[in-house]
């Protein structure tokens, strides 16, 4: 099911005038108290959310649904100021379109967002402060890692990645997860920087680098930390 919450009655999908949407059930709301309480209701898969909506803004209301659950939310508006996008992401939404848009677009980027939360493990924050696998202790409050009793002060990148690694021991994390979860909208699609994290990575905690044991490569699927 997809909520959408629009600012306008000739837009009650925030695509535009119909909520014609490919296999997607659409439920939608006309102002941002009444898109709240629709997801309190209704706990859809996925929100789209106007910015500019009234009684409680858009940016108001992702900020609320964040702190109830952890749906994808995809803020829409006819605003194409980059300070919107910026706060849009920053209080948690997982894309941003600008209107108008086509149908065919927003659905794309749904599917696109959907599958990326689907795919991704249990969020870091949720987790414990600290992290301990073997002689690798990860100390999220401090942002240290020790190495056998060994401090090493990484990276912040380099340091959520092996947080994230070392949360899923044992199962493989993707490429595009870690890159979704770690660099979000700001990763550069032609460079190889996961993988020179990863290899900066291995040269810090590994006992071999070239023969890793700890952060292990899973050809195809991405990467994996050997379970405690």
């Amino acid at each position: 099911m997809v909520e959408s919450a629009s600012d306008g009655e000739e837009a009650r999908s925030p695509t535009g005038p119909t909520t014609a949407t490919p296999r997607f059930m659409v439920e939608s709301a006309s102002d941002g108290e009444e898109a709240l309480a629709m997801f309190e209701a209704l706990e859809p898969e996925i929100v789209l959310l106007d910015v500019m909506l009234p009684r409680l803004s858009g940016i108001d209301v992702c900020r609320r649904i964040r702190s109830l659950a952890d749906r994808p939310v995809i803020m829409v508006s006819a605003r194409r100021e980059e300070i919107d996008t910026v706060v849009g992401l920053e209080v948690g939404a997982d894309d941003y379109v600008a209107k108008p848009c086509r149908v065919r677009e927003v659905v794309a980027r749904m599917r696109t967002v959907m599958r990326r939360s689907r795919a991704r493990p249990v969020d870091s924050s949720d987790g414990a402060a600290n992290l301990s696998i073997g002689e690798v202790t990860v100390d999220r409050d401090r942002h240290e890692v020790t190495i056998g009793g060994r401090l090493e002060r990484l990276p912040l990148k380099e340091f959520e990645v092996l947080a994230l690694l070392m949360e899923n021991a044992g199962f493989v994390v993707s490429r595009q997860t870690l890159i979704d979860r770690v660099w979000r909208f700001d990763y550069v699609d032609n460079t190889k920087t996961l993988d020179m994290h990863i290899k900066r990575l291995r040269s810090r905690i590994e006992r071999d680098p070239a023969q890793p044991e700890r952060i292990v490569t899973i050809r195809g699927l991405g990467y994996k930390h050997a379970a405690p």
